[in-house]
């Protein structure tokens, strides 16, 4: 997934995404110039965020 669709899929902002995905823990990986995520460990974190 790339940022467009991360963002859009958390609801924040692609600068949001980008100033914080790596304080947030969320896995991305540079592929050339670009950040993408596994769809996976999207949700893999999304589920980590459940606060009970």
């Amino acid at each position: 997934m790339g940022v467009d669709e991360v963002a859009a899929y958390l609801g924040v902002s692609k600068s949001t995404l980008y100033d914080r995905w790596r304080p947030w823990g969320l896995k991305g990986h540079r592929i050339g110039r670009f950040l993408m995520f596994r769809e996976r460990d999207v949700e893999t974190w999304i589920d980590r965020q459940i606060i009970v």
